[in-house]
């Protein structure tokens, strides 16, 4: 899928681990896990805005559309 979730990074550059993140959106940490692994196949909008306010970002900071010149997706 040419759409690449950057959750793991800004959770990085906010230094929030994982369990801190699920408390303060009030998700389980596998749905979290899930999403931060790229493995999710949708994402709510109630859920991007509780990891945005969380996080202090944007969804583009979040979300990401990588498409190489062959139509093949890249990372």
């Amino acid at each position: 899928m040419p759409i690449i979730v950057n959750l793991d990074v800004m959770m990085a550059k906010r230094k929030v681990s994982l369990n801190e993140l699920s408390e303060r959106v009030d998700l389980t940490l596998s749905n979290l896990s899930i999403l931060k692994t790229g493995k999710a196949k949708a994402i709510r909008f109630s859920t991007l805005d509780a990891i945005c306010k969380a996080l202090d970002c944007q969804p583009g900071d979040l979300l990401e559309y990588v498409i190489d010149k062959k139509g093949a997706t890249t990372r």
